[in-house]
């Protein structure tokens, strides 16, 4: 689960984190009322106005704009409230603005400024935490990558023993800290570790961390729940976006589905995560690219495997539907009436074929419940994976 900036910061101010001051608006209406609340008891001249979205890139899409004035910061709140912001993460379309954050601008009062990057997440092969950081920030990770290469330093956490002091110092030395800002910067990155662990965080991420004569700060963070964790975490669930949200993944949850939509041209529904990710495997190494990744479960029954399929076709790039069905819980006739009840209702559109694998539970009842129907004209039955990816093959050529 994605949260936005004003949100991470919010929790990174629980684990003692220094953040800047801000509001929040979501209504041009009540800019008046929260600025006065807010600069009452702060002495602030410059103001940074900062568009809400799951994305990255927004300063360059226009999303974020300095503010001298109580002036600039309505002129600024009225053009990037409402509007869509379009950037490398979002579609053509952009993603809607529902939520600006006004804080004080860190840099104004500085005599120093200097711009790092820190994140945690998993590193999934060494199965340990993984921390990333380099010295170059206030860009892009992928774009400090390319630009500074031999900046980016990397250094695992067992999670069994955790951070230390040792590799506080050492990440603080290569971040080239001021030796008056050490210890801050040591106590920060213990503590933005602890609160990675403490949340069942899949990323913290600091973009810029900033040195400044007067302190260290994160400017602009971005925190990944992981979901299933979540329910150790009720007081986070409140947090999720909805409308920042992929509706069919949304859809898809709500009816007990593992639904990611993805770039590809071919739809996948499978049973087993194991399975769907070997699936999407063969898929790729055979020169096409999955839709979308779609685990249907071991307990699905036709009116999951319909809903199922209708949240595949709305995806107006697929071309082919490869379900690959194997094992003993879930049945087989189950899916094929499933696939008819889609197909009657108009979910699959008709210029759609569809390969089908299936063994288990009465997968020869399931391919005669088929076959008698007026969707055996779209489905081509095979009888094992590697068959199924050679016919999307000879569909899409």
């Amino acid at each position: 689960m994605n949260l936005h900036e004003y949100q991470a910061k919010n929790i990174l101010k629980q684990f003692k984190i220094p953040v800047q001051k801000g509001f929040i608006i979501n209504d041009i209406k009540h800019i008046s009322d929260e600025f006065d609340k807010f600069t009452k008891n702060n002495n602030i001249n410059y103001y940074v106005v900062k568009a809400q979205i799951h994305s990255g890139g927004r300063g360059k899409a226009g999303g974020i704009k300095l503010a001298k004035s109580y002036e600039d910061i309505v002129k600024y709140a009225k053009k990037i409230l409402g509007s869509y912001l379009v950037t490398k993460q979002t579609d053509h379309e952009g993603k809607k603005v529902n939520k600006i954050l006004i804080s004080e601008d860190i840099y104004w009062n500085s005599t120093f400024i200097q711009e790092c990057y820190i994140s945690i997440t998993l590193d999934r092969e060494k199965e340990s935490n993984v921390i990333i950081y380099s010295p170059e920030g206030g860009m892009e990770i992928e774009e400090i990558a390319n630009k500074y290469p031999n900046q980016i330093h990397k250094i695992n956490i067992d999670p069994q023993i955790g951070i230390t002091d040792f590799h506080a110092r050492k990440i603080a030395s290569n971040l080239n800290t001021p030796k008056y800002l050490l210890k801050d910067t040591i106590n920060l990155i213990k503590q933005l570790y602890y609160a990675y662990n403490t949340i069942d965080a899949n990323l913290i991420e600091i973009n810029p961390l900033l040195f400044t004569s007067h302190g260290v700060y994160a400017v602009d963070a971005k925190i990944t729940l992981d979901d299933n964790a979540l329910y150790r975490h009720k007081e986070y669930v409140s947090l999720r976006d909805i409308e920042e949200e992929n509706k069919n993944e949304i859809e898809a949850r709500i009816n007990y589905l593992n639904y990611i939509q993805l770039n590809g041209n071919v739809g996948c529904m499978i049973n087993g995560a194991g399975l769907a990710m070997a699936t999407m495997d063969m898929i790729k190494l055979s020169g096409h690219n999955p839709a979308n990744f779609l685990d249907i479960g071991g307990s699905a029954n036709s009116l999951k495997v319909r809903k199922a399929l209708e949240i595949i076709s709305r995806d107006d790039n697929v071309k082919v539907i490869l379900i690959n069905i194997f094992g003993g819980i879930v049945r087989c006739d189950e899916v094929s009436k499933g696939i008819i009840d889609a197909y009657n209702n108009n979910f699959i559109k008709k210029e759609i074929s569809i390969v089908i694998r299936m063994q288990g539970t009465n997968s020869s009842i399931a391919k005669s419940i088929i076959k008698e129907s007026n969707v055996n004209q779209l489905c081509h039955f095979t009888n094992d994976l590697k068959s199924a990816i050679k016919m999307v093959n000879t569909i899409l050529s």
